[in-house]
């Protein structure tokens, strides 16, 4: 199966990126890059592979080694033009997230919302993370006038985890925590049906899941999308996309 994975040309989140890459390629699918002009190859946040404060709040060390491995590989620098997509080319969809400053190029392209609004319509498998329910948010379904998911339930990332990042580093970072004056949580929550949309999730401030253990985790699906807060989800939210992907296969 073919996988879209659009990332803007710098700064998303390690740990959404690179564990999700890993699951899916590994389980022998294809995870197509696309960027907002081809020939461009993305990269992280570089201060989630150095620590974002002092040496720390960066990824763990299992994702940056599965980060390293993944820049190198041809599979992930073959990079595609997000204008050039078709959706019917493709049997899911990713949308990872990020919240540094160059995130903005990737939450905040009318292109991409276009590309991804096709996508949502063909009924395929869509998995969001963290930021990336904003594209989703910001996608219009034409037929309704509304966002794609509007009548959906969803997380993304929680608004207590947002500020608390933000108010912990913003005396040397300043606003490194906060990619737009509104919070992600609201934003979602303002394009859903219902505020009892959203779902939050157990409240978490360090915990994150492994590969071998998923406890912290929290996701949610509803039909052919699923959701995740944060890095900390990341195992589990690649593990159900995956199961959502061969399900879907088999239908």
């Amino acid at each position: 199966m073919r996988i879209l994975m659009p990332l803007p040309d710098h700064d998303f989140d390690v740990t959404e990126v690179a564990v999700p890459w890993q699951t899916l390629t590994e389980a022998g699918h294809e995870v197509v890059v696309a960027t907002e002009r081809q020939g461009i190859v993305p990269a992280a946040d570089p201060r989630l592979l150095d620590g974002v404060l002092l040496g720390r709040l960066g990824a763990e060390p299992e994702p940056r080694r599965i980060y390293r491995r993944m820049v190198a590989d041809p599979r992930f620098r073959a990079v595609v033009a997000w204008q050039d997509l078709v959706a019917a080319d493709y049997d899911g969809l990713l949308l990872a997230g990020g919240h540094a400053a160059g995130m903005r190029q990737y939450l905040g392209s009318t292109v991409l919302r276009l590309k991804v609004a096709e996508f949502w319509r063909l009924g395929r498998p869509v998995a969001a993370i963290c930021h990336g329910p904003l594209v989703l948010a910001r996608a219009q379904d034409p037929a309704i006038g509304r966002s794609v998911l509007y009548g959906r339930r969803t997380t993304c990332l929680p608004k207590y985890l947002e500020r608390s990042a933000y108010l912990l580093t913003a005396w040397r970072l300043g606003r490194y925590y906060r990619t737009y004056p509104a919070y992600v949580q609201d934003e979602i929550t303002a394009a859903l049906a219902a505020p009892s949309d959203f779902l939050r999730g157990p409240r978490t401030v360090s915990q994150r899941d492994t590969a071998t253990d998923h406890r912290p985790a929290f996701v949610v699906e509803d039909g052919n999308y699923l959701s995740a807060r944060w890095p900390g989800d990341a195992h589990l939210f690649a593990q159900r996309f995956l199961t959502m992907l061969e399900k879907s296969a088999e239908t």
